[in-house]
């Protein structure tokens, strides 16, 4: 594979930002300076000509883009989603399926499978997110009801043998009755365990903690807050994601589900250290407004996308978001008005300690893997490089 030698634009380190050099070799980012450095004569020079360069996107939490949805439940599905999430600057996604029959779950784990087989040119893949269907009624949002129920072992057993080494994470209702038996099996499988779609008490997220789960589902939507019964004040999964420092959150940061008085309350307390900015786009990411299907193309059920949101037809809910991942850097720079190498750690680094990869991945260091964006000041992306590999390329 041909060396990659990116000069003329602004990186971002964990410092703030530097005009410096990037280089790729062998796979990996190989030099990152000001000093001269020869390079092979077939090297691929970009001059970033004044743009950013970051780390590239990783989206925790994206059903899926360019007309497909991950629970399609064919290859051609996630060619399609991918690479509109990386002409977009996501360089890591974890595929994230819906509440959905038991067959329809393995079938997603079985296609993740070949898709990871067919070597596709677009977003890399860290794993599945289960999404589901173990959620809490009341808090359904989106969620086909007629799929939702409590965690049962026989199940969710089976489900971890099919998806051995291949589910990264798995959100839930850690009230239901059987989550926490549930909570042991995810902990000896090493899979992030995330409040999700959950109408908990703050006493039933404490508990939740201890069992293991430390991070969750985009944050706000679809979880409970302060409660009252026969007149007694009742804390919910809100306050406690601001009351433990060791809880992550992710953010939608379309600036719709989570509005700017909220998203500059999030960062004031938990900080970009503890913020994942996440899409939790549906198939019409990137596509025009209409009508589309939330889920399968079989079981799915029909939304609209207006306004810049998907919605139940009945206007009920948001169906999840339309958002890419640089119009999530754009969204909550402009409505928080925080600096950019800020905004860029939640969307680089914190996902990636979050998932226990930020040995490798999240920043520009000598050593990291080679996933790179370059974007304008507009955030409007430029170049992506995944794995060493220009996968995007509109650097005019």
């Amino acid at each position: 594979m041909k060396p990659i030698k990116i000069i003329g634009g602004k990186v971002i380190t964990r410092e703030g930002h530097e005009n410096i050099t990037v280089v790729i070799a062998n796979g990996k980012i190989d030099y990152v300076g000001s000093q001269p450095i020869e390079m092979p004569e077939d090297t691929t020079t970009i001059d970033a000509k004044g743009a950013w360069i970051s780390a590239g996107f990783i989206d925790l939490h994206t059903h899926g883009a360019g007309g497909a949805d991950f629970m399609d439940g064919t290859v051609e599905a996630y060619e399609s989603a991918l690479k509109m999430h990386a002409a977009h600057g996501t360089t890591l996604l974890y595929p994230t399926t819906l509440s959905s029959t038991t067959e329809s779950l393995y079938l997603a784990i079985e296609q993740y499978r070949k898709a990871k087989q067919a070597n596709i040119e677009g977003a890399a893949m860290g794993g599945l997110h289960l999404d589901g269907p173990y959620f809490a009624y009341e808090q359904r949002g989106a969620q086909d009801e007629r799929y939702l129920r409590n965690p049962q072992k026989q199940e969710y057993m089976a489900l971890l043998e099919a998806g051995k080494g291949d589910i990264a994470r798995w959100s839930l209702a850690p009230e239901l009755d059987g989550a926490a038996e549930m909570a042991t099996e995810l902990r000896k499988a090493g899979i992030l365990m995330a409040m999700g779609h959950t109408a908990a008490t703050f006493e039933e997220c404490q508990k939740a903690h201890r069992a293991g789960f430390t991070h969750m589902t985009h944050f706000y939507s679809c979880m409970s807050t302060i409660t009252r019964r026969n007149a007694y004040r009742y804390a919910g999964v809100i306050e406690y994601g601001y009351y433990n420092d060791d809880i992550t959150i992710e953010i939608i940061g379309d600036g719709i589900h989570v509005p700017a008085s909220l998203l500059n309350l999030v960062y004031k307390i938990k900080g970009a250290e503890n913020i994942a900015l996440i899409t939790d786009s549906m198939r019409a990411a990137g596509m025009p407004d209409g009508k589309y299907l939330l889920g399968s193309m079989e079981q799915g059920q029909e939304v609209v996308v207006e306004d810049g949101v998907a919605k139940l037809l009945d206007r009920s809910a948001f169906a999840g978001s339309v958002a890419t991942m640089d119009r999530v850097v754009r969204t909550v720079r402009d409505l928080t008005q925080r600096p950019l190498p800020e905004i860029i750690r939640s969307a680089t680094e914190t996902p990636a300690r979050i998932m226990g990869l930020a040995n490798r991945k999240g920043s520009i260091e000598k050593g990291y893997d080679a996933d790179i964006v370059i974007f304008d000041d507009d955030i409007n992306v430029r170049t992506t490089i995944v794995d060493s590999k220009i996968v995007y390329n509109n650097n005019i």
